[in-house]
């Protein structure tokens, strides 16, 4: 890897004004949404949606802790379906569509927001200090995915929030970058900055043309709170990842019954993880084990 390119690799840097009263985040993604494209073998319509909740799963994810997670589920009637994506605090993202090939009829449809349509927004997170899953649903707003997840900070966590994600693509439909912006009023933020820092983000250019113009997140972390000044917290890489593995897919296989294992015994299986789509074959020697190793339990 170049020194140019490492550089500017995909990571996210978290910060806070001086003045102490906005957070803030910014993340590039476009190796991460370049990766989740070709493992999914994803549309057009589908690198952008899914590129935009990826990267605001992460921008959510910016404000946990250690391994907490967080997990994004956009549910409508448009041709894309089902959007997951999922992130932790440690940079890992992971997420999927529905019908990763979907796309829009150009002669019907106007805006991709009409891949996801009218449905449901669901953002659940997995806390150290919470025993359950702590889960909040709104109605999907526009589809954008960027003004949806502003409506639901705004709805289900009372925070006003600006967020702005970005999925440039070629003449070839290539990811060219991806990246996103979240700011956050703190508590007793004064009414006139936070319509200053409206302003800035109303005038900013898209995200991926700040990064193609060689700005990176430090450069926007500055620009996007001025003329206030922001002190950086944290930074870190970022990267499509998976903890799927083969012994947890031959674990959950054994949590089925004999009849259904010693049916599925003589050609072995294939096993897909839908977030990543990494494929696992369970050989008929490795099931008949399994069914060795029940057997041996329940005597």
């Amino acid at each position: 890897m170049k020194k140019k390119d490492f550089i500017n690799k995909d990571r996210i840097i978290k910060g806070i004004t001086s003045d102490g009263h906005f957070k803030v985040s910014v993340v590039k993604t476009t190796e991460v949404v370049r990766r989740a494209a070709r493992r999914h073998e994803l549309s057009l319509l589908n690198k952008v949606l899914l590129g935009r909740a990826l990267t605001g799963t992460m921008l959510l994810a910016s404000g946990l802790k250690g391994e907490e997670r967080i997990r994004l589920r956009m549910e409508g009637n448009g041709p894309t379906g089902l959007i997951l994506a999922e992130a932790n605090s440690v940079g890992e993202i992971r997420g999927l569509v529905q019908h990763p090939k979907a796309e829009l009829d150009p002669a019907k449809h106007t805006s991709v927001a009409e891949g996801i349509g009218l449905g449901v927004l669901t953002v659940s997170k997995t806390l150290y200090n919470e025993a359950d899953q702590i889960n909040g649903s709104v109605e999907i707003v526009s589809g954008t995915v960027s003004e949806d997840i502003a409506y639901y900070l705004a709805q289900s966590e009372q925070v006003h929030s600006a967020i702005h994600l970005d999925v440039a693509l070629d003449d070839q439909g290539e990811i060219r970058s991806a990246g996103g912006v979240l700011i956050q009023a703190l508590p007793d933020a004064p009414e006139d900055r936070i319509t200053t820092i409206q302003n800035n983000l109303k005038t900013m250019p898209p995200v991926t043309d700040l990064f193609e113009s060689g700005d990176y997140i430090d450069d926007i972390l500055v620009n996007v709170v001025s003329p206030y000044t922001v002190r950086e917290l944290a930074r870190q890489p970022v990267h499509f990842f998976c903890r799927c593995t083969k012994d947890r897919f031959t674990g959950a296989l054994g949590m089925l019954n004999h009849e259904d294992l010693e049916a599925i015994a003589d050609e072995g299986q294939e096993l897909v993880c839908h977030y990543c789509n990494e494929r696992y074959h369970i050989s008929r020697e490795e099931i008949l084990g399994i069914l060795k190793d029940k057997k041996i339990k329940m005597n």
